[in-house]
């Protein structure tokens, strides 16, 4: 993740404003138009949070989930309503098992800039994570009915997601295929639409979006091997399984998919 810091500028409206009864009328001065805000406007406490921000985001992309804790009460301690800091915070948190300090962070955090995009969503998939499966939906829904949601993929393969985490088979079908349809060539999305339509008894739809990720050798992986294994087998088709099968032994024999193959266990 990389915080971003975003700043707008509003021009206030000048409005004239005329005199009673007698005299000429008088117009109240425009109030001055407010300037963009840049780097130069920073103060030292700014870059100082700015800087902690970046380090704790780096940190935790590498998964040192303490150390990025300690940037972040750092970053909050140089500039206390910095809403990103928060989001991170959150994020932190719940990759550490810390539920309630996670869900407290994000609140937090949208207290302070409510219209934060990627707050409204890391909280929305937490829900998903809690099996709070209703609210995530809600939540999901309700930012992708936003006009300024530039992460339109993003959020509807989250809600895709958790949809079929739930069951709701019909539900992840239809939101998975809007976001494939905008994003056709993201394998992480064609593999979770295969395997939902594999769950639906779709196995002809569902082999043809996993037969696109294992065209490509740099795509597929075992995962991708073995759920074309698992759709062959649901086709009657025993050739396709076993040249799937012996993929999977020959590129990943130490992966858990391989040991599902030779057991047979194609159904867990």
């Amino acid at each position: 993740m990389t915080p971003r810091l975003r700043v707008a500028g509003a021009c206030a409206a000048a409005w004239l404003v005329l005199a009673g009864c007698a005299g000429a009328p008088q117009a109240t001065p425009p109030e001055p138009t407010r300037d963009l805000r840049t780097a130069s406007d920073q103060t030292e406490s700014d870059r100082r949070a700015q800087v902690r921000l970046e380090l704790a985001a780096a940190y935790f992309g590498r998964g040192q989930s303490a150390t990025a804790l300690d940037e972040v009460k750092q970053a909050l301690a140089a500039r206390p309503e910095m809403h990103e800091a928060y989001n991170l915070r959150g994020l932190i948190y719940a990759s550490m098992g810390e539920i309630k300090l996670a869900e407290e962070s994000f609140q937090r955090a949208l207290q302070l800039n409510p219209r934060d995009i990627d707050t409204q969503h890391n909280l929305a998939w937490f829900h998903c994570q809690q099996g709070r499966y209703d609210e995530a939906d809600r939540a999901f829904t309700q930012l992708l009915a936003q006009p300024q949601l530039q992460t339109m993929v993003r959020t509807l393969f989250a809600q895709g997601v958790c949809q079929a985490r739930a069951g709701r088979w019909a539900d992840a079908e239809r939101t998975l295929s809007r976001s494939y349809e905008l994003d056709p060539a993201n394998p992480v999305t064609a593999y979770n639409l295969s395997e939902v339509l594999l769950r639906r008894g779709e196995f002809e739809r569902a082999r043809f979006y996993v037969g696109r990720i294992n065209a490509n050798r740099e795509l597929s992986n075992a995962q991708s091997l073995w759920l074309a294994a698992r759709i062959e087998r649901r086709l009657g088709n025993a050739e396709g399984v076993q040249q799937w099968g012996r993929q999977l032994r020959e590129r990943y024999p130490q992966s858990p998919e391989a040991l599902q193959f030779d057991r047979g266990r194609f159904d867990d």
